[in-house]
């Protein structure tokens, strides 16, 4: 006679890859109104990684923008209101950039600009996940996905290097910097107010 061995029940709440708790069976909430922007493909694809559980048992979609510099007019079409929040992920938001004037242009009440101080998502990606000890220094001027690559003897083509080096190994929140972490469930927070 054969009988189906026995699976032992978790021992305690089982986590999704951000933390949170893994809401088994459940099924993903019709989307709301309010949405994420990021920056860009890379942006999106690590933040559905991480927080894809999170993001569909709450109704949000993430999309990526590619790039800032026509936000006001990107926040101006979507309109934000009480039920409609946007938020908004930007790289390299530190003192003095376009991104911080151009975020400042457009945080308000429905609408949210955080970012992270690294230059693109791949920093936010903690080195030792991706095996080096540090992420290399770019001269200023040089594109900066290429000159890491270069520096570190991988592949120049940068959407494999991200698909094949970097996100493969991402596989849970504390893999990455604790900076986009805040950031991210930041985001999160707002556009789920109601």
């Amino acid at each position: 006679m054969l009988l189906r061995p026995k699976q032992d029940a978790p021992s305690g709440p089982q986590r999704s890859a951000s933390g949170s708790t893994y809401v088994v069976g459940a099924r993903a909430r019709v989307a709301r109104e309010g949405r994420i922007y990021v920056e860009g493909k890379h942006d999106a694809e690590l933040v559905e990684k991480v927080w894809g559980h999170d993001l569909r048992i709450e109704g949000v979609v993430v999309e990526p923008l590619h790039g800032v510099d026509d936000l006001p007019g990107i926040v101006k079409e979507f309109r934000p209101s009480s039920g409609r929040r946007l938020g908004v992920l930007v790289d390299h938001l530190v003192t003095g950039s376009k991104e911080t004037r151009i975020a400042n242009q457009v945080t308000g009440a429905h609408a949210l600009v955080v970012g992270h101080p690294f230059i693109d998502i791949w920093q936010a990606v903690k080195p030792s996940v991706v095996g080096i000890t540090a992420w290399p220094t770019v001269p200023k001027g040089e594109p900066w996905k290429e000159g890491v690559c270069k520096r570190l003897g991988w592949e120049d083509d940068t959407g494999y290097v991200w698909a094949q080096r970097i996100l493969t190994r991402v596989k849970v929140w504390t893999d990455l910097e604790p900076t986009l972490i805040g950031r991210v469930e930041e985001l999160i927070d707002f556009v789920t107010q109601d």
